[in-house]
């Protein structure tokens, strides 16, 4: 599958399952996934979260997203991932929210940012699929 089309679908497909590695398998997590203006995924993660740690230690990541039905369309991406803590993530993670839920109170948004201790995985997009159906 070419990248494009898997982030165009994305753009209005923000349920997801993010696996990462472990010292000794996989973990996998439910999350939200929004595009950045470059191009590049975006999770919310909380700094001392198992993914986090995880990432920080092999930026491997792979996505199986899929639509609201659950049932139907889905696509996975994988790629390389970059840890952004704050103060540097917190206008990235407005980006994230805005692009997924629209505007809210982005005083109170930030504050809770900051005491959730949040960051930002950006993921840059190698590989996408499926490229065949069996």
């Amino acid at each position: 599958m070419e990248l494009d089309r898997a982030i165009d679908f994305i753009r209005s497909n923000h349920r997801a399952v993010l696996a990462t590695r472990t010292p000794d398998g996989i973990q996998q997590s439910p999350v939200l996934v929004g595009v950045g203006e470059d191009g590049r995924l975006v999770v919310s993660s909380r700094e001392a979260a198992y993914k986090t740690k995880n990432l920080r230690r092999d930026p491997w990541a792979q996505l199986c997203v899929f639509n609201d039905g659950f049932f139907g369309d889905w696509l996975y991406v994988e790629g390389e991932t970059e840890v952004v803590s704050l103060p540097d993530a917190m206008d990235l993670l407005v980006e994230y929210y805005r692009g997924i839920s629209g505007e809210t109170d982005w005083d109170d948004y930030r504050a809770g940012m900051e005491r959730e201790h949040r960051v930002a995985l950006m993921i840059t997009p190698k590989k996408a699929g499926p490229d065949r159906s069996g």
